[in-house]
């Protein structure tokens, strides 16, 4: 299983996704967005759901850490929460099944190790846990993870940071055995290099290359504020 993982040693792994609302939300928009990593250089994707799961693997033959979202970042855990939601992305072609890592209630009630059993022994693939700090890098290693990301981190309570948290990653890759891999607001290749010097496994970029809605408005941002 976990040959997959060390095929994305050393790369970069582009996030392709649009929530409803976005002019690029669908299955169509993502596959192009897929082709456009692909050649830019990615040697993986992130994508959520099934229809956009299926779409970008077909479309680029890359391997896809797939997800699914039930719910909002307020409900809690939403990020791939149930064996349900990982039945449903393997089966839409992911070669990895990410979800939440945090030791926080899961909506059917079950526990993280039960969840990454399940898909390893049902499904065969591997387990991505999104953690948001140490503790929880160490509680999904021990519930059987085969690696770890930074995604949630500045996400389970107070204020979003800015930028990506690089203090983690150094921690997460000096206290786990897993590998670590690097991802939440990593808006420019300096800090993609960075997260790298810092032992990351790789690195995923998803908005500021997947999403001009988002990186227009920071740039619009700025130049209100200058005018300010």
């Amino acid at each position: 299983m976990n040959t997959v993982i060390e095929a994305l040693k050393g790369g970069l792994i582009v996030s392709c996704q649009a929530a409803p609302g976005n002019p690029l939300h669908g299955p169509q928009f993502m596959a192009a967005m897929a082709r456009a990593a692909l050649q830019g250089g990615a040697i993986g994707l992130r994508a959520e759901g099934t229809q956009d799961v299926t779409a970008v693997a077909q479309a680029t033959g890359l391997p896809v850490i797939g997800i699914r979202k039930v719910g909002s970042l307020a409900d809690g855990v939403f990020i791939t929460p149930t064996f349900r939601d990982a039945e449903a992305i393997a089966g839409a072609g992911a070669a990895i099944i990410a979800t939440d890592g945090t030791a926080r209630p899961r909506p059917d009630g079950r526990g993280l190790s039960s969840l990454i059993k399940r898909i390893h022994e049902e499904l065969a693939l591997p387990v991505m846990a999104d953690v948001d700090s140490v503790e929880a890098g160490d509680h999904a290693q021990q519930a059987g993870a085969d690696v770890l990301a930074t995604t949630l981190s500045g996400y389970t309570g107070g204020l979003v940071p800015p930028g990506p948290d690089i203090d983690l990653l150094r921690a997460l890759v000096r206290t786990s055995t897993l590998p670590v891999i690097a991802e939440g607001r990593y808006w420019t290749p300096e800090s993609v290099v960075e997260a790298a010097e810092a032992g990351a496994h790789a690195v995923v970029v998803g908005t500021a290359i997947t999403n001009p809605l988002e990186i227009t408005r920071r740039f619009a941002a700025a130049l209100d504020a200058g005018r300010s």
